[in-house]
């Protein structure tokens, strides 16, 4: 399956996140969004930058963010390869984005529960692992929203069902914001999720029969 929002033929070095079923289902709401010139828009984990350049092509003024040097690397190619401007700037978010306020953010974060609480700090593992719970970057983004967006702004992020969309869209709403899910998929479980069979059925995460994994969209916008 390919969405006709994503660019093709995209550059990843390696370790660095592919575009895949998430990536393609939070390109497919970008799409609905107005996004024009005068339209200011973060990404949040780039990757190969495959949304920054999508919301680019549309002429947003885009930045792109990622705490991977290789992804940053990876994403000035492609925008190189497609000649579309986008700034691209590594490290955490909050720290390089302080004091700036963005028309829309978007948003596909590691999400994937792990048996270490501490996340990773290098290789390709950082693009999905997110804490026992998987939620270690998705409440960040949530708490940071507010302080990132215009009033009226939108944020889009996709994430596993798995994560807990109920919770998301309450630390959205707690934050001033109105949230709602505005996609779905059901995906079959990736080599990630098969590798962590057992010990997600102990955590009470997945039943014994499981094998597809829920994705979501969660549209919220600043009062």
């Amino acid at each position: 399956m390919t969405s006709a929002a994503l660019p093709g033929s995209l550059l990843a070095l390696q370790g660095v996140y592919r575009p895949q079923a998430d990536t393609r289902l939070l390109a497919d709401a970008l799409a609905l969004e107005d996004i024009g010139p005068r339209t200011e828009l973060l990404e949040i984990g780039t990757g190969t930058g495959a949304l920054a350049l999508h919301a680019a092509k549309r002429g947003a003024r885009v930045t792109a963010v990622d705490v991977s040097w290789r992804a940053v690397a990876t994403a000035r190619l492609n925008a190189r390869k497609l000649r579309l401007p986008l700034r691209v700037l590594h490290g955490d978010f909050e720290a390089r984005t302080a004091g700036h306020r963005y028309d829309m953010v978007v948003s596909n974060p590691p999400y994937v529960p792990a048996p270490e609480s501490r996340l990773p700090t290098h290789g390709p593992a950082r693009a999905w692992d997110a804490g026992t719970d998987g939620r270690a970057v998705i409440d960040r983004i949530c708490a940071g929203a507010p302080a990132l967006l215009r009033p009226g702004g939108v944020l889009l992020m996709v994430h596993s069902g798995l994560c807990g969309a109920g919770k998301t869209l309450a630390r959205l709403t707690g934050a001033g914001m109105t949230a709602e899910i505005t996609a779905k998929a059901a995906v079959p479980w990736g080599p990630v999720l098969r590798s962590r069979r057992a010990w997600l059925e102990q955590r009470g995460l997945v039943d014994a029969a499981e094998q597809w994994e829920e994705l979501v969209v969660i549209r919220a916008r600043l009062h």
